[in-house]
């Protein structure tokens, strides 16, 4: 079953089967999510939270369907995915705040301070569920940026076509598009420099494809790489014959399944 619903940082509204009443709260910034799966919280035991990538609802690879199928796989689990800040869904459900320009620009520290606070949100009113984060593209980004700024604030991320090396993405995303957007100076957060930050105990998988023309291989590894050298859990695989939109094949569904498996015990 699949609800809407408005997420604040500080309350999660009520899931219904219709999307929930916006109420009017001063100074609190408000992201728009759709849950799916209808376990009820108290018997929740993975919650996957799924930050969608860059581009339109039209450009982007499917989050509800990745969803969808996440919860069918992955037992007592509900699924959430988060509109990321300003970004829109197919049907027209928005997120408040600024989009950028989708060119590395909105890793921002506002940004992620809004995502963050929508996780801890989620994980009072799922108070048994290990918390499991899948990032596509730049919600990749995003998700690596929490696990380093904010440790423990979710137990396992599965990255899907990372930018994980952002000065360098958007130095080939520069040259392979001829955009010069893509040079202009951003305040987005490097997650190979947050990475310090990451908890030992954290589980990580990172996928990319291997045709991935949009980010490549190597902008994955050399994160992938700082994880292990932190003794980091870290399950790297480059996807044979894929390319960048990944985040609805196969291997990033049973990779996620794997790891929630994977991690110990309940909260």
């Amino acid at each position: 079953m699949r609800s809407s619903l408005i997420l604040l940082p500080l309350l999660l509204a009520g899931c219904a089967t219709t999307p929930a009443p916006q109420q009017a709260v001063p100074d609190v910034a408000k992201l728009h999510v759709e849950r799916f799966g209808d376990t009820k919280p108290a018997a929740v035991r993975t919650l996957i939270v799924i930050l969608h990538g860059d581009g339109s609802p039209s450009i982007r690879t499917d989050e509800y369907a990745f969803a969808a199928a996440a919860v069918r796989a992955i037992p007592q689990s509900v699924a959430i995915a988060v509109l990321r800040p300003g970004y829109e869904d197919s049907r027209g459900k928005r997120s408040v705040g600024d989009r950028g320009s989708d060119t590395g620009d909105n890793y921002t520290g506002d940004r992620l301070g809004l995502v963050g606070d929508a996780i801890l949100a989620l994980k009072r009113r799922y108070p048994a569920a290990r918390i499991l984060v899948v990032g596509d593209e730049g919600g990749a980004a995003i998700a690596a940026n929490l696990a380093g700024l904010r440790p423990g604030i979710f137990d396992g991320m599965v990255l899907v076509g990372c930018p994980c090396t952002l000065p360098e993405w958007r130095t080939h995303m520069a040259r392979t598009t001829s955009n010069p957007a893509w040079s202009a100076p951003v305040t987005s957060l490097d997650p190979l420099k947050t990475a310090g930050g990451i908890r030992p105990g954290l589980r990580a998988a990172i996928l990319v494809g291997a045709d991935d023309k949009i980010t490549p291989a190597r902008f994955s590894r050399s994160y992938a790489e700082a994880l292990s050298l932190r003794g980091i859990a870290t399950d790297y695989r480059i996807v044979p014959g894929k390319g960048h939109d990944l985040l609805g094949d196969p291997e990033v569904l049973a990779a996620t399944t794997r790891l929630a498996a994977s991690i110990p015990g309940t909260r």
